[in-house]
C-alpha cells in the first residue's frame, strides 16, 4: 500500500533540505551557484518525488526516465536530489563540493556520480543531448515495443536557465525536438530573469513561451513557487505525447533569502555567513549544524525510492515475459544495447574497397564501407548537416527518422551543425545508438563545444568530415580547412583519422565502431586519390598502428641516403601520401633512399611502443613531414629537425589541381623541396 501522502509542512521540509544543503556546500567550498538551486526548488521536490521514474540502486536501469540539469552550474541541486533520493552519493561527497577528486565537481560531470546523466555546464548542451536522448528512447519504443507490450515509455524530464534559451545551441535542438514532434520531452525553464551580468532585460527581452510555440512545442506558464500550478503543469506534461513541452516556471533567485533575493550576486558566488544565518533564520532553519537532513526528510524520499524499486522490478518481470514471447527482438535488443561489433568486421569492411582499381575519394570509399557497417552494426545510425549528397552518409536499406516514424536509421539534422553534435551526444549518453554525424571539416568549428564534451565524457560518438582540405577547389578559402586538423588532434580523448584509400579508410571505420571509450573523427577527401601501391604479401592490421611503413627504395646501387647521410622518412596523411610516394620515384633516381609512411592517426602512432615507433621513424632518419594544413603537433611524432611542408595561409578559388600545383604539393614539388633540403642536386 502506497504511503500517505506527505503533509504541507513534511514538503516545505523537504523543499527547505534542498535549499540548505546548497548553501552549505557552496559556503563551505567557498565558491558556487547557489541562487538557482534554492529558486528551483520547489519544482525540482515535485518532479524527483511524482513524476520522475528511477530506481538508486539500478542507476542505469535501460527503461528509467533521464533527468537533465542543463544549467549545470547550479549543480548542488542535482547533488542534492541524488543523495535525498537514495543515490550512492554520500553526504560526505556534498561536503566535498568541487574539492579535488570528489564525486562532486563544480559543473555535473557524466560518470561522477550515479544519477549524473550528462556533463552540463556549457549551457545550452544539455537541452541538446536531452534531445538526442528523446529521440533514441523513441527509436528503441519503436524498435522494442510490441502491442502486448511497451518495454520502452521512458520520458525526458530537463531543468533550463535563461542561459541555456539564449545560445543558439539550445535554439537549434529545440527546433528539431518540435519538428519531430518529441513528445517525450519535458523542459522546464527555470525563468529567474537573473545572468551574472544582472537582470535578463539588460539582453535578452524576448518571449521565449511564443519562440517554443513556433517551434511546434506546447507552452504552460506558470509560478515556479506555486505548488498548485507546479503540479497541474507536471502532470499535464507527464500526459503529453505528442509534442515537446516546455514549462516556463517564473521562479526567483536565492528564493527565501532576505538579501540575496532576485540578485546576481547569488547567481555565482556563495551567500556568505550572515546571509547564510539570516536565510535559514528566514525559512525557519536551525542555524546548526550545516548539512542537516530531518530523518522525516529522509523518510519521504526514500518512500519515493521504493516506488522506484517497484516500478523497476515490475519492469522487469515484464520485460522477462517480453523476451520469452518476441525471442528475435530479445537478440536484436542484446545487440542493440551491447553495441554489437563483430569481430572480423574488418575483413568485411575492407572487401568492399579492395578490388577498387580506379582513383577514388575517400568519402566515396566512406560510403560504401558505411552500408557493409550498417549491415554488420545494428546500433549504428546517424546523418548530416544538410550535406548527406557531398558527405556519402545515407544508409540505403534503412528509411529516414520522422515525426511519423522512428524505425529508420537515417537523421536530416538540416543546417543546425551545432545542434547535431549535441544531440550525437545525447543519442550515445542515452544507450543503444552508435551515432554519427557528418559535415565539411570547416564546420567541425560549428560543433567544437560537443566535440569537447563527448571526449570529456568517453562518448562513442562519430563524427565523419568529408573536403578535407585546401583541395575541395573552387568553394574556395571559407570552405576549405587548414588549421582544424591540428585543431582537432589538440583535443585530449579524440582520436582523428585521415585515411589515404580505401583500405585505410575501412581500417578508420573499424576502429571508430570497435572504440567504445570516446569519439572519432574521420577526415576525407572530397577529390578523387589513386591506390596506394603496397608490398606483395602487405598485412593490412599494420594500419592499426596509427603509421606505418608503406613503401621503401633503394637507389641504383646502393643503400641508405645519398652520400652516406642519414635515412629520409617521408611521413604523409590522406591525400598527400600519394605525392609524397611519387616523390619517392623521384627522389630514388637522384640517388636518394627514401621511406614513405602513411600517418593516418599520428596520436595512436604515438601511443604505440618505442621498439614500434623506431621500426618506423628510425632514430638518426632524417624526417619529412607532408600535410596540406597547419603542422603544428607534428614535431611530437617527427622531430624538431624535420622538413614541414605544409599551409601556413588560407587556400584560394581554383580547381584543385591547380592549387595543389600553386601550394607546393605535387609529387615532383615535394621531391623538390627535399632535394634542396639535402643538398642535393
Amino acid at each position: 500500500m502506497p504511503p500517505a501522502p506527505p503533509s504541507a509542512d513534511r514538503i516545505r521540509l523537504a523543499i527547505n533540505t534542498i535549499k540548505t544543503l546548497a548553501i552549505d556546500a557552496v559556503e563551505q567550498a567557498k565558491s558556487g551557484h547557489p541562487g538557482m538551486p534554492m529558486g528551483a526548488a520547489d519544482y525540482a521536490f515535485y518532479l524527483w518525488t511524482r513524476h520522475l521514474r528511477f530506481d538508486p540502486k539500478a542507476p542505469d536501469w535501460p527503461d528509467r526516465d533521464r533527468f537533465v540539469l542543463s544549467a549545470g552550474h547550479g549543480s548542488m541541486l542535482l547533488y542534492a536530489l541524488l543523495h535525498l533520493s537514495g543515490y550512492d552519493l554520500p553526504l560526505e561527497e556534498i561536503r566535498r563540493f568541487r574539492q579535488w577528486g570528489s564525486s562532486t565537481p563544480g559543473h555535473p560531470e557524466h560518470g561522477c556520480a550515479p544519477g549524473v546523466e550528462t556533463t552540463t555546464g556549457p549551457l545550452g548542451q544539455g537541452l541538446g543531448n536531452a534531445v538526442g536522448m528523446a529521440i533514441a528512447a523513441r527509436m528503441a519504443a519503436e524498435r522494442f515495443n510490441t502491442p502486448d507490450q511497451a518495454i520502452v515509455s521512458h520520458r525526458i524530464w530537463v531543468i533550463a536557465s535563461d542561459g541555456d534559451m539564449m545560445e543558439g545551441v539550445g535554439s537549434e535542438a529545440a527546433s528539431i525536438a518540435g519538428h519531430l514532434a518529441l513528445g517525450n520531452l519535458t523542459v522546464i525553464y527555470d525563468d529567474n530573469h537573473i545572468t551574472i551580468e544582472g537582470d535578463t532585460r539588460l539582453a535578452f527581452s524576448e518571449d521565449v513561451g511564443r519562440r517554443f510555440e513556433g517551434y511546434g512545442w506546447t507552452v504552460q506558464r506558470i509560478d515556479g513557487h506555486d505548488h498548485a500550478q507546479i503540479q497541474a503543469a507536471l502532470g499535464a506534461a507527464a500526459r503529453e505525447g505528442s509534442r515537446p513541452g516546455l514549462i516556463v516556471a517564473r521562479t526567483h533567485i536565492a528564493n527565501g533569502s532576505p538579501g540575496k533575493h532576485d540578485s546576481p550576486k547569488a547567481h555565482g558566488e556563495p551567500l556568505g555567513p550572515e546571509e547564510a544565518a539570516a536565510t535559514k533564520k528566514a525559512i525557519g532553519w536551525p542555524p546548526e549544524p550545516p548539512f542537516l537532513i530531518p530523518d522525516e526528510v529522509r523518510r519521504l524520499y526514500g518512500d519515493r525510492a521504493e516506488e522506484g524499486r517497484r516500478a523497476r522490478e515490475d519492469w522487469q518481470r515484464r520485460f522477462e515475459a517480453w523476451g520469452r514471447a518476441h525471442p528475435d527482438r530479445r537478440a536484436l535488443w542484446d545487440r542493440y544495447h551491447e553495441r554489437f561489433v563483430p569481430d572480423d568486421l574488418f575483413d568485411r569492411l575492407v572487401q568492399v574497397v579492395m578490388t577498387a582499381p580506379a582513383p577514388e575519394a575517400t568519402r566515396v570509399a566512406s560510403g560504401k564501407i558505411l552500408q557493409r557497417a550498417a549491415e554488420l552494426v545494428p546500433s549504428l545510425c546517424g546523418g548530416s548537416g544538410d550535406l548527406e549528397p557531398s558527405t556519402k552518409t545515407y544508409i540505403k536499406a534503412s528509411g529516414s527518422i520522422s515525426r511519423e516514424s522512428f524505425s529508420g536509421r537515417n537523421f536530416h539534422f538540416g543546417v543546425r551543425e551545432h545542434g547535431m553534435g549535441a544531440i550525437l551526444n545525447g543519442l550515445a549518453l542515452h544507450g543503444g545508438p552508435i551515432p554519427f554525424g557528418a559535415t565539411f571539416l570547416i564546420f567541425s568549428d560549428y560543433m567544437r563545444p560537443p566535440i569537447r564534451l563527448a571526449a570529456m565524457s568517453g562518448l562513442q560518438v562519430i563524427y565523419v568530415y568529408t573536403h578535407d582540405s585546401v583541395f575541395l577547389g573552387e568553394d574556395g578559402p571559407t570552405h576549405q580547412p587548414v588549421e582544424q586538423l591540428p585543431g582537432l588532434r589538440l583535443v585530449p580523448g579524440l582520436t582523428v583519422l585521415r585515411p589515404a584509400d580505401g583500405p585505410e579508410t575501412a581500417m578508420s571505420w573499424t576502429l571508430a565502431l570497435r572504440r567504445k571509450d570516446g569519439p572519432t573523427a574521420l577526415v576525407l577527401t572530397r577529390q578523387d586519390l589513386p591506390p596506394l601501391r603496397r608490398p606483395a604479401g602487405f598485412d593490412h592490421r599494420v594500419m592499426f598502428c596509427g603509421g606505418y611503413v608503406l613503401s621503401e627504395t633503394c637507389p641504383p646501387g646502393g643503400s641508405g641516403g645519398a652520400g652516406g647521410t642519414a635515412p629520409v622518412v617521408l611521413v604523409a596523411t590522406g591525400s598527400e601520401v600519394a605525392p609524397a610516394q611519387q616523390a619517392q620515384e623521384i627522389l630514388a633516381t637522384k640517388g636518394v633512399a627514401t621511406r614513405v609512411v602513411s600517418m593516418p592517426c599520428p596520436s595512436l602512432f604515438l601511443e604505440q611502443s618505442e621498439e614500434y615507433r623506431r621500426s618506423v621513424l628510425p632514430r638518426g632518419a632524417r624526417n619529412v613531414v607532408v600535410e596540406a594544413a597547419r603542422l603544428q603537433g607534428w614535431e611530437r611524432v617527427a622531430g624538431c629537425d624535420a622538413l614541414l611542408i605544409g599551409i601556413d595561409r588560407f587556400g584560394a578559388s581554383a580547381p584543385w589541381k591547380v592549387i595543389a600545383e600553386k601550394l607546393g604539393f605535387t609529387g615532383p614539388q615535394i621531391a623538390d623541396r627535399v632535394t634542396r633540403w639535402l643538398g642535393v642536386s
